[in-house]
């Protein structure tokens, strides 16, 4: 199943395995995931294709200054015809969610997937209302400079799990996209790139959380998080939230590489995408510090 998945979505992003592999392993730690990057790229074709992939109710929206906070979650109408208030549920009720450009919402929106992403819940007029068990969102985002652009709080930032940029494609690759696209426009069947049901997902993303990890690495994990938490640079360091994620995204990476049990090469392959997102502070490169921390921050022994 994973390797149909991987099929599908190599096809849609061609010559981009590293981000492919990021990406389902994301959806097996049951997270949400960021796709930043400049328009056009092929962060929404990405997106659609892994809805596409995992099956279950897709569900899209476009961000815009105008969008309501009751046009994600959904909202009670009254019904004159039965004198009752009857609940309209929105897109938030889906097995996976495309928020579009999520920054161009406002803040008051974009707060109202707070709830959906950490919870899988949505809260209306005092009344809760459970989302499916394989609720993800993938939300696109153009870089924070763009025109029209609001940059996403910090807290809402801590609910993804990673922030991944695809970046331009290599040269044969987009020399074959460009050939590819010669000739008569036709519609390929989508049913040929559904390869999970809601269901299977499910059991992959149990399957993943009973990957072993080791009490030291357990502390490995605690002591890189106390390493952004004191150094005087960083604004803010990783959350618990945070660093029960890495650990889970670390799992769902061992569980790729065909192991039961999570290495220090798991936690460290995984900390930029992850970390990326929930680190904040007065610093020139990400990528530079968390390499600067991988490499100060003691490495236990494990089994090989």
């Amino acid at each position: 199943m994973i390797d149909g998945m991987r099929r599908a979505l190599n096809r849609t992003l061609k010559g981009k395995g590293q981000v492919v592999e990021q990406v389902i392993a994301c959806v097996l730690a049951r997270g949400h995931i960021l796709l930043e990057d400049l328009p056009g790229l092929g962060k929404t074709t990405l997106a659609k294709a892994l809805s596409q992939a995992i099956g279950g109710e897709f569900a899209r929206i476009q961000c815009t200054p105008d969008l309501m906070p009751s046009d994600v979650t959904g909202f009670n109408m009254f019904n004159q015809k039965t004198r009752e208030f009857e609940f309209v549920p929105g897109p938030v009720f889906s097995d996976v969610l495309l928020a579009d450009e999520i920054n161009r919402a406002t803040p008051r929106t974009q707060s109202s997937l707070f709830e959906a992403m950490a919870e899988r819940q949505v809260t209306i007029d005092k009344h809760c209302h459970r989302l499916a068990e394989s609720f993800l969102v993938i939300a696109t985002q153009n870089p924070v400079d763009s025109h029209g652009a609001y940059p996403l709080p910090e807290a809402q930032l801590d609910r993804f799990a990673m922030r991944l940029s695809i970046g331009y494609p290599g040269k044969e690759n987009e020399i074959e996209m460009l050939a590819a696209s010669i000739g008569p426009m036709s519609d390929r069947p989508e049913a040929e790139d559904t390869v999970l049901t809601p269901r299977q997902l499910q059991q992959l993303q149990n399957h993943v959380a009973q990957v072993h990890v080791e009490k030291n690495l357990l502390r490995y994990l605690v002591e890189l998080a106390e390493y952004t938490r004191h150094r005087p640079e960083i604004v803010l360091g990783v959350s618990p939230r945070g660093l029960l994620t890495l650990q889970r995204v670390s799992q769902a990476w061992a569980h790729l590489k065909g192991r039961d049990f999570v290495i220090p090469d798991d936690i460290q392959e995984m900390a930029y995408p992850v970390l990326n997102v929930r680190l904040s502070g007065e610093f020139d490169d990400t990528r530079n510090f968390i390499a600067e921390m991988l490499e100060k921050v003691p490495v236990p022994v494990t089994r090989d």
